[in-house]
């Protein structure tokens, strides 16, 4: 049996105020051939998922916290206890609209590195409006800015 212990994972942080934890996948101990799973914090008052997107299917459950999530066209408030499910290729984000940290869980499928880490990391991520659609009117600007 293989036991992660969340309290135990190192987290990666991202130039857009967010850490991220794999609990299933990646760097994980825990591995599965057709998912991956984990957590992240977006910190208070703009910590983001920045705009991407990816084929995989993802489903983001915001655990605490209030944020702002785009998709497509799409833009709607979220709060603990709300689940998103996001489908292949959308373009989706999520911005941290509150006071305090944004604790959510994500899962997709199938499994697979996801490209948008890479890119933000290196500032490279393409910019809403000028390399891929643009957000949805009113959506809180992109973080694309590299550390």
């Amino acid at each position: 049996m293989t036991i992660t212990d969340l309290n135990t994972v190192e987290g990666r942080s991202y130039p857009a105020r967010r850490t991220t934890k794999n609990l299933v996948g990646g760097t994980s101990s825990l591995s599965a051939d057709h998912f991956c799973m984990g957590v992240a914090t977006l910190d208070p008052n703009g910590g983001q998922v920045p705009w991407h997107n990816h084929e995989q299917e993802e489903v983001y459950v915001i655990l605490e916290g209030t944020g702002e999530m785009c998709i497509g066209d799409e833009r709607q408030t979220l709060s603990g206890g709300q689940a998103v499910y996001i489908p292949s290729n959308a373009y989706h984000q999520l911005t941290n609209i509150g006071d305090t940290p944004l604790r959510m869980m994500y899962c997709y499928a199938p499994a697979g590195d996801v490209d948008h880490w890479r890119q933000e990391l290196a500032g490279t991520l393409p910019k809403a409006g000028e390399d891929v659609p643009p957000l949805p009117e009113g959506a809180q600007p992109q973080h694309t800015d590299a550390p």
